[in-house]
């Protein structure tokens, strides 16, 4: 007699994660708590290592969602500046003398730049004549790309899609450090409050049983 075998029994995903991230934490941290002879110091131990694996994993998630959400209106923004902006090319006239500005600064990256004089046509078609900051490398007669309003006034560039992307991984590694660091300072608090308890369950054990062990507990008392 044949019998239909039965189909295979389908795993949720919640229960693979969390199998998947027992799994990561390491068994060094949770055989201990599987073991008939584990004292609940032990099991808090495990609980805790646990805890702060999965706070870890929800907390990377969270700060992922939260740079691209970022990265995303942050794109939507450089959009629009795009859109009200005009770019056009600006003719150097001279760089100022460093007395007067400095010997340069860092500035809108990593170029450095100085103020300096230069000529260009705004929007309307007139001629306009201004300082902005330009490369130091920018010589009298060569010509940078500036950015100007609809009136013709310099403007601070848009984004790119460059500086968005630094932008977002600055943002998603900062994000990372700080919960590593919150999480790890709140696991090594709790460890080593588990310690000190550990630490007195030994010492009133030993207080209990080492007379037992030594035979002093049978020995007579003088008076």
């Amino acid at each position: 007699m044949s019998r239909t075998p039965r189909p295979a029994r389908t795993v949720p995903p919640p229960r693979r994660a969390g199998r998947a991230l027992h799994r990561a934490l390491g068994r060094r941290h949770t055989v201990r708590a599987r073991e008939p002879l584990a004292r609940p110091v032990d099991r808090a131990r495990s609980r805790a290592w646990l805890a702060a694996g999965l706070a870890l994993a929800l907390g990377l998630a969270g700060i992922a969602a939260a740079a691209v959400l970022g990265h995303r209106a942050a794109g939507r923004t450089a959009e629009a500046e795009r859109g009200r902006l005009h770019r056009t090319e600006a003719l150097v006239l001279g760089r100022l003398r460093a007395e007067d500005t400095g010997a340069g600064r860092w500035s809108g990256g990593y170029e450095k730049r100085v103020d300096t004089s230069v000529s260009w046509t705004s929007p309307d078609g007139l001629a306009r004549t201004g300082t902005v900051e330009a490369p130091r490398s920018a010589a009298t007669g060569s010509t940078v790309t500036l950015w100007v309003d609809d009136d013709g006034r310099p403007a601070t560039p848009p984004a790119t899609a460059v500086g968005l992307a630094v932008g977002m991984v600055c943002t998603g590694l900062a994000g990372t450090a700080t919960l590593a660091a919150l999480i790890g300072g709140l696991l090594s608090l709790r460890l080593r409050a588990l310690d000190r308890r550990a630490a007195r369950d030994w010492e009133r054990s030993w207080a209990h049983w080492e007379p037992r062990w030594s035979g002093r507990a049978s020995q007579p008392q003088d008076d």
